[in-house]
């Protein structure tokens, strides 16, 4: 059987698996002729590792720097080029094309760069230098799409593009996101009809049993690869198959969507990346792995209110136990880190980790400290806390904290993350977040280029501190093989308010433990409880500072973190 045959038969499979027996043959040949797999077909080596230590992400909106003159996208370029360089390898640009609600993730034409940004070949430009990460909004559109409007009018194609459900159903076992009405009444030609929005009713959601839809978002992932975007994110994924009478979220067509994307993608470039962001309980979000055939990486959405958690509290309990639960990635697999991003600090992936009171207790604190609370709709008509929208300065209060928290992110297995905001060190936006009614703008800020040239040229200033001394960790972590993404990771047992786990290097020569005081209070590890080995040398890599005596306590002062890694002795023979 030729390479050609044996990937016709893998994409019949998935077809199958999400459709239902029959001849799928016509679509099959649709699919491989939309990628062009005829002209540029790979075949990708499984199981294997395409990160390393030296991979950093940075999170950021195309427009986060509002350049005086040229485009934000070009901006963007210059501000990584010469403020971050090698410090990171990954820019996650989110959604830059045409959209209409929020911010970006309503897209009304998938095809285009948005012209307030830039264009295609400033992307293509950077991704000569970084690896570009870009959202794939698989689950639904903007009401303004072409489809929509076709819709809308009974027009071919996109009047099959979009679900239909009637009023009548019992919807009341669909898990929601939002508090908005699910269905939303659409005029049309043949008569009222009632489509889906998982999100709000400029979001209407995609009918995946239509085979054209399919083919169409198709063309859309081939049209990104061929821009250069090697880095694919799935928003919002565990949506996009609904049944009846279920929760209509993480069904088996789902995953199955996520395997058939994933092998189309990695037949025309075998080292592109799939990102699954699914913001749900954590033993949901590891199913996205799948095998080791679906998502090679997943948003570890339980690592930012459980380090919240931690730090506020001065108790890393919560912590301890989710690390020690956490299966190791398997090889071809990774953990995506973050503990800021542009939209909140979600709260349903703590259900089950935290009680309903530590959460709320969490919460409260949050609003203390400036922050909003986002909610979401429950089966019986309530609601429930959904996310916490507030700046991760201002969450964490002190400089302190907020390095401890970052040195957490940046030795954890896994490829870690920066948003923009966190990097500079920016605070709520309170003020755009209430005037425009979204509270997630308290995290998005826009910087004036010329405001933040300012700032960062300053040594006194808060925000050249914190991006100092952050790109200053993270490359420490860069030089660390203990630190690759799919390096071991041991949970250590130091007490509630030191958070500490041991890496080692694939090749078992490099360790590093990581120890991180998340309380306000001194500790006293002692040295013998660590074991270390007696015929090498240990530092700090963070301080500098070289471990005299295995003997006696290793001091943490508050909010103190120590990366404590061996040097091989020369020994006499």
């Amino acid at each position: 059987m030729s390479p050609l045959d044996h990937l016709t038969l893998r994409i019949e499979t998935h077809l199958a698996a999400i459709y239902g027996e029959g001849d799928h043959s016509p679509l099959v040949g649709r699919l491989i002729d939309t990628m062009r797999l005829k002209e540029h077909f790979f075949e990708p080596v499984p199981f294997i590792n395409h990160w390393s230590e030296k991979d950093v992400a940075l999170i950021t909106y195309g427009d986060s720097i509002v350049p005086t003159e040229g485009t934000p996208l070009k901006e963007l370029a210059s501000f990584v080029r010469e403020r971050l360089g090698d410090s990171i390898s990954i820019v996650h640009v989110l959604p830059y094309f045409p959209w209409t609600s929020d911010d970006g993730f309503a897209i009304s034409d998938y095809n285009q760069v948005s012209s307030d940004l830039g264009d295609w070949s400033e992307l293509e430009n950077l991704s000569q230098d970084y690896r570009i990460m870009s959202d794939l909004v698989v689950n639904h559109c903007s009401t303004s799409h072409e489809w929509f409007q076709q819709f809308e009018k009974d027009e071919e194609p996109g009047s099959r593009f979009f679900l239909e459900v009637s009023p009548f159903e019992d919807l009341s076992e669909v898990v929601r996101p939002r508090t908005s009405p699910l269905l939303r009444p659409t005029p049309t030609p043949s008569g009222m009809k009632h489509v889906w929005c998982t999100f709000g009713h400029d979001q209407v959601d995609f009918n995946f049993r239509d085979h054209d839809l399919l083919v169409e978002l198709v063309k859309i992932i081939r049209s990104h690869l061929d821009h250069g975007i090697s880095v694919f994110r799935l928003d919002a994924v565990a949506f996009v198959w609904k049944e009846l009478g279920t929760e209509c979220i993480n069904l088996a067509q789902t995953h199955e969507l996520v395997r058939l994307f994933r092998t189309l993608i990695e037949h025309v470039k075998p080292d592109a990346v799939i990102i699954t962001e699914t913001n749900i309980p954590n033993q949901e979000n590891l199913s996205y792995f799948g095998n080791g055939n679906e998502a090679h990486g997943i948003y570890n959405f339980s690592l930012p209110p459980l380090l919240l958690y931690s730090l506020t509290y001065g108790d890393c309990r919560c912590l301890i136990q989710w690390l020690m639960r956490m299966p190791p990635a398997q090889p071809g697999t990774m953990y995506f880190n973050f503990i800021a991003s542009h939209d909140g600090i979600g709260l349903r992936p703590a259900e089950g980790l935290l009680s309903h009171e530590e959460i709320q207790s969490m919460v409260n604190k949050m609003l203390e400290y400036g922050g909003l609370v986002s909610e979401r709709a429950l089966p019986d008509g309530g609601k429930r806390p959904y996310e916490i929208n507030i700046s991760l300065f201002d969450a964490l209060q002190t400089e302190e904290k907020f390095l401890c928290a970052h040195t957490i992110l940046l030795g954890l297995e896994g490829v870690p993350a920066f948003y923009i905001h966190s990097l500079l060190g920016t605070r709520n936006d309170r003020e755009e977040a209430i005037s425009s009614g979204m509270s997630r703008r308290i995290n998005r800020r826009k910087w004036k280029a010329d405001d933040l040239r300012v700032e960062l040229d300053n040594e006194r200033s808060p925000h050249a501190s914190v991006l100092k001394k952050l790109l200053d960790r993270i490359d420490l972590r860069r030089e660390q093989a203990a630190f690759h993404p799919n390096a071991t990771q041991f949970t250590l047992h130091m007490g509630d308010q030191v958070f500490a786990f041991w890496r080692q290097s694939v090749d078992r020569r490099s360790n590093v433990f990581c120890l991180n005081n998340v309380s306000g209070e001194e500790q006293r590890i002692p040295v013998a409880s660590i074991n270390l080995i007696s015929t090498e040398d240990w530092l700090d890599l963070i301080s500098g500072d070289v471990l005299e005596e295995k003997e006696g306590d290793i001091v943490l002062t508050p909010y103190q973190c120590i990366w404590l890694a061996n040097r091989r002795k020369h020994l006499p023979y």
